[in-house]
Order: C-alpha cells, then structure tokens, then sequence
C-alpha cells in the first residue's frame, strides 16, 4: 500500500525543538521530492517547506527560514521535519506530502500523509 504516516508531533513549549518523522511505504522516497505543509485552525494550508530529489532544499515560507530544517535518511525511506525555536504560531496540523517535484505552492502534493497534529504553548 502506497503511503506516508507521519509521527512525533505533541505538545512542546514555545521555543522548544521537535522532530516529525514521515516514514514511506510502497514506493521509494528517493527520487521524489517530500515536503511538509501545514494546516492552523481556521486557515489555509500553508508549505512549510521542501526539499528535491536533489537535496536542494526549497523553503516555501519565511516563517520556515532559519528554524526549520528537513532531512531525509534514503535508507530508511523516511523523511524529517526538524523544528527548532517553535513559536506559538507554529501549532497545526502537519502533513509529510511528496510529488515528482516540490510544487510552486507549497502544498498541491500527489501523495500526503494523514497528519499530525503540533502544538506550541506560549
């Protein structure tokens, strides 16, 4: 079965670190590009960030810039979101998403995970 489960979100206080972990199952993460976006109560989603089949990492919001940093082990066929200095305004829900390419929005993906949810208190 093609998919992607995220793992690792919770409740962190506002600059601590967390690490969401996306693991793929049923194809091959390494020649796609994999992302994260995220979805706050009462908004749109948002692209956090992606990185290409290249390692080129493409930052798709400022807020992502500086703090967030994603990594992936081929290996393991997962990918990770490391977030540091977490901000109250980071807390959503966090989708792990891949496509052929890292979409020009930030979050049209072919393939997303079911999400996990991240909160920040102040």
């Amino acid at each position: 079965q093609v998919q992607l489960v995220e793992s690792g979100g919770g409740l962190v206080t506002s600059g601590g670190s967390l690490r969401l972990s996306c693991a793929a199952s049923g194809f091959s993460l390494e020649n796609n590009a994999v992302g994260w976006f995220r979805r706050a109560p009462g908004k749109e989603r948002e692209g956090v960030l992606c990185i290409g089949s290249g390692d080129g990492t493409q930052y798709t919001g400022d807020s992502a810039k500086g703090r967030f940093t994603i990594l992936r082990d081929n290996a393991k066929n997962t990918a990770y979101l490391q977030m540091n200095s977490l901000k109250p305004e980071d807390t959503a829900v966090y989708y792990c998403a891949t496509d052929l390419s890292c979409p020009d929005d930030g979050y049209e993906y072919d393939l997303w995970g079911q999400g996990i949810q991240v909160t920040v208190s102040s």
